[in-house]
């Protein structure tokens, strides 16, 4: 896997090139409190996103929330217009079938193809991934003390006895890694949370557990967040 680390998206139109082709990957961070991204005013670029993201930002009830989701999507559709050569409201976003269900609320995607994508944002940050295969990226926000615990009988046990075994200053960093990874992987793959969070092992340490006929890697992140990438392989 080759990857373009990591792109800053801010006020001004984004330079994007052509989609990445083969093994490449190009990743986008985005501060989601900004004002003005990809050279739209956030507040007023509702009419580049399509009837579900409209309805969807409607739907939140505090005004800094509705801006960082507005933010992302925003940010979203300027790279992918970037990308496919088309302006940021001409771009028709799909879901696919949901490998569990076969009901059209699997991953999202492009209509008729031409880039794969995956979006993430948590608190203040996005993070954006572009390939030619299947990719999944997450960025997550350090886990209140309280998460670890919550969550310790739902993971793989392997990753179970790794954060207990780690002195509390330590586990929430570490949870923070595990979460990216196991989200990254499941937003490439399209199941999402349906099957769980045991499977697949991701490891907590330094390095992420490789995952068959995907490649894992942690990406570089701000000091309170942990982000990672998966990219399914030939």
């Amino acid at each position: 896997m080759t990857t373009t680390y990591v792109n800053q998206l801010g006020g001004d139109v984004p330079h994007t090139g052509r989609p990445p082709a083969g093994a490449a990957v190009a990743v986008w961070s985005l501060d989601t409190t900004l004002g003005v991204v990809g050279g739209h005013r956030v507040e007023e670029a509702l009419w580049l996103l399509d009837a579900e993201e409209r309805g969807r930002a409607d739907r939140f009830v505090r005004p800094a929330d509705r801006h960082r989701y507005l933010a992302s999507h925003v940010g979203l559709r300027v790279l992918l217009g970037g990308y496919l050569g088309l302006s940021a409201e001409k771009v028709a976003l799909v879901r696919e079938e949901c490998p569990c269900c076969a009901e059209p609320h699997g991953r999202p995607a492009v209509a008729g193809g031409g880039v794969q994508f995956s979006l993430s944002h948590s608190e203040d940050m996005a993070y954006l991934a572009f390939a030619a295969v299947p990719v999944g990226i997450d960025v997550e926000g350090l886990p209140p003390a309280e998460a670890v615990e919550d969550v310790l009988g739902t993971l793989h046990p392997a990753e179970t006895r790794e954060l207990t075994a780690l002195v509390e200053a330590d586990r929430r960093p570490a949870l923070a890694r595990l979460w990216a990874r196991k989200e990254a992987y499941l937003k490439g793959t399209g199941t999402g949370l349906a099957q769980g969070l045991a499977d697949p092992y991701v490891g907590t340490g330094p390095t992420p557990a490789q995952v068959p006929g995907w490649h894992l890697r942690d990406l570089p992140s701000p000091p309170t967040y942990a982000a990672a990438l998966a990219l399914r392989t030939p």
